[in-house]
Parts: structure tokens; sequence; C-alpha cells
């Protein structure tokens, strides 16, 4: 429907239309003419007004915000809301735009892929998606959180760690720490396939280092998955290299929980193996194995289904660096991020300059250490009494042979 609105020129032969309170149905395309005796002129180029209302969507870059020059790139727009098309644009002075229909994901989410070909360092930008249906395009969704786009170069990458562990509840405090002696003086931080890059400026220590904390507090369930890290020079410039991916890991997402125990033959030399079963009932995936104490997960293992049992059997060297408390996790193959409740822990003791395995000791047990006996004490007391049952019965023997020859010696006589 298409509405007139009339009013006179001023001075400077121009007019000002105004909309106090911007509804829905004031979006849409607007035309504006002037009136002179020779009539009507001409329609004035079409504006467009946009009206925002529908839950914002989400922009991610494929694969990822931070490449190589001359790398691929594409943007990913996407919303759970059943929206028709979805439209990207670079923010800056063209405002350049670029309109797709949008198709269902498989997880149920409808997006739009905007390929932007190889990424150069003159094409960095600022980016920011919106969805709307076909049967209102003018009423469209609350903007997405802006994506920046960068380009990474040949400089060393730095080290990406946590300063607690990779494996945590939901709640609890988690601090990623982005560092290097190259001294760069800002960093950003990318999750893989997530919306886009947090970034800080870089501190310098009086090692020479610098460094920028990341904290993610209180964790949260959207928090589990792969990270990596960046660092640059200055605000111009290029971004180094990735670091390693570092992954953090969500527990207490699956209910059942596994259980961890130990396999072994008492008396196992240094050097050789122990094996840690961790097992479950429950369909699992995968299970991890942690060492408590240490900031990264040790082992991750397929399962195998045995017995009615989904199980994984870990092999651990026997050296006095592998006593400690131990820990499993099952996980689901459709996000291996997300795990189950802990297992309970089991302890692995070395003891002696021979590394020989003490015991393992479950902390869920209520046997009492007194009752875990040293088994060379025990072999030494088993030794000790058969000795001595060995040295009554030769003198038994000997009193025998005596008491035998004494009448014989007193008929000769």
């Amino acid at each position: 429907m298409s509405r007139i609105i009339s009013k006179t020129l001023d001075s400077e032969n121009k007019v000002k239309f105004s909309i106090p309170a911007m509804q829905w149905e004031h979006a849409g395309r607007y035309h504006c003419y002037y009136q002179s005796p020779a009539g009507w002129s001409k329609p004035s180029d079409p504006l467009e007004l946009v009206v925002t209302g529908y839950s914002r969507p989400t922009l991610s870059a494929l694969p990822s915000p931070v490449v190589t020059s001359g790398v691929n790139v594409t943007l990913r727009c996407a919303s759970r809301l059943g929206l028709d098309r979805f439209t990207l644009i670079e923010e800056g002075t063209h405002r350049l735009s670029w309109t797709l229909d949008s198709h269902q994901h498989n997880h149920g989410k409808f997006q739009a892929l905007f390929p932007m070909g190889p990424l150069i360092f003159s094409h960095r930008g600022t980016f920011r998606c919106y969805g709307y249906q076909n049967n209102t395009p003018y009423v469209w969704s609350e903007p997405s959180d802006p994506l920046q786009l960068l380009v990474s170069g040949v400089s060393r990458k730095p080290s990406l760690l946590t300063l607690q562990s990779p494996v945590v509840a939901p709640g609890e405090n988690l601090t990623l720490q982005c560092g290097s002696d190259v001294g760069y003086v800002r960093y950003a931080l990318y999750k893989v396939e997530g919306d886009g890059l947090l970034q800080r400026p870089g501190e310098q220590s009086q090692a020479g280092l610098s460094q920028a904390n990341f904290t993610l507090s209180p964790v949260r369930v959207s928090h589990g998955g792969q990270y990596r890290c960046y660092g640059a020079h200055n605000v111009s410039s290029e971004w180094s290299a990735p670091s390693d991916p570092l992954d953090i890991l969500i527990t207490g997402q699956i209910p059942d929980r596994p259980s961890l125990s130990v396999q072994l033959d008492p008396t196992v030399a240094s050097g050789e193996n122990v094996t840690l079963l961790c097992q479950s009932r429950s369909p699992m995936f995968s299970f991890l194995l942690t060492k408590e104490g240490t900031a990264y997960p040790l082992l991750r293992l397929r399962f195998t289904y045995r017995a009615q049992q989904y199980l994984a059997e870990f092999p651990i060297p026997v050296t006095s660096a592998h006593t400690g408390t131990y820990r499993c996790y099952g996980s689901h193959s459709s996000n291996s991020y997300l795990l189950s409740h802990p297992s309970d822990p089991v302890e692995l003791v070395v003891s002696g300059a021979a590394e020989t395995l003490n015991r393992p000791q479950e902390k869920s047990d209520s046997k009492t250490a007194s009752h875990l006996q040293d088994y060379t004490v025990e072999n030494l007391i088993r030794m000790g009494v058969a000795g001595f049952i060995l040295v009554v019965l030769g003198i038994l023997l000997f009193e025998a042979q005596h008491r035998q020859k004494s009448p014989q010696d007193a008929a000769r006589r």
C-alpha cells in the first residue's frame, strides 16, 4: 500500500519528512518528488527503510576469521528461526551487501554461505548479517555480532595454555593465556566454528615475554571446543601464524559415570606397563583419561565393545613420573567436547629406587593402608618361617637317629 505525504519546500528547496516512532508498518521503499509549474518531477532513487525485530543470527567464518593470505574464506550466517533469506553487509564507507536464499542445515538451523574468495591483506573488513522472510522483506532480524576478517602471516606462532585444567565443569573459572617471546603487543583468541575473535593488549613480563589472559568465567557449556590464538606487533600489521590448538572440555553433560580400575601384576617392574580400564554399560563413543594436577588430558581412545561393556584400555608406564591420581570420562560422537561425569579416582603409587609399582588404591575404597602389605616383606616373612620349620625338622631327625643307635651300642657291650 502506497501513501503520499506533501510538504512545501523551504528557502533552500529542501523538506524533511519525520517518522517520530518507527514501527513495522513504516518499513518499505520510499521515493520523493517535487512539483514545479511544469508538473511533477520524476521519482528519486529509492530509499529502503528496514525495521529490525527478529532475534539475531550468528555469523562465523570458514575455515577461520584469521587465515593466511590467498586462502578462500566463506562467511556463514545462521539462525534457528525459519528465515527465508540472509543479507551480509560489510561495514565501512561503501557498505557493500550480498543477499542469498537460506537452506536448512542438518542440525536444524537455517543458513546461507557467502563465499568471499581468496583473502588478501587489503580485503580485511568487518561484517554483520541479517535475516528476513520473503513476505516481509523490510522486517529484518537484529544484526549479528560483528565479525572481523584478518590476515595472518608467517611470524612465529604464540603458545596457548590454560591456567587451570582444560577439563572443567560449568560454573568454574577458566583463563586461557596466549603468550610469546617475540614481543607481540596484542593477541586474539579464536574458537573454531565460533562467532568471532576476542582481542586483548599484550602485557610485558620481567622475563621479556608478552602475554594476554582471556577469562571465560563462569564456564558455560558453549565454551566447550577448540581454541587457537594469534599475536600481532601493531594495529595495522597482519597477525602471526596460529598457535597449536587447545581443547576445552566440559564435564557433567552426559548423565552416566564410567568406572576406572587397574589391571596389573603386583610385581610389575620399572619401565613396564600397567593398564587402566575405563568402562561403561551406557553407550560411549570415546573415553578420556586425565591425571590430577596435569594441565592437559593424557589420552583419548575410541570405545571397544566387549562383555556388554563399552570400554577403553589405557597403558601406563611404571615410572615415578606416572605416580598420581587418575580419572576417566566418556563422550558421545555428536560432540567430543562434552563429557560425562568423572569416574571415581584411582591412585597409582610407585615406591623405592627400583620404581616397582607398590599398589593401586581407589580413594573410594574403605581399605586402610595397613591392610595393603608390601609384597617383599611378606615374602621375607614366609621364607623365615619356612627356614625355621626346616631347622626344627632337622633337629627332630637328628634326635631320632641318635635314639636308634643307643640300644645297638648297649647290646654290643
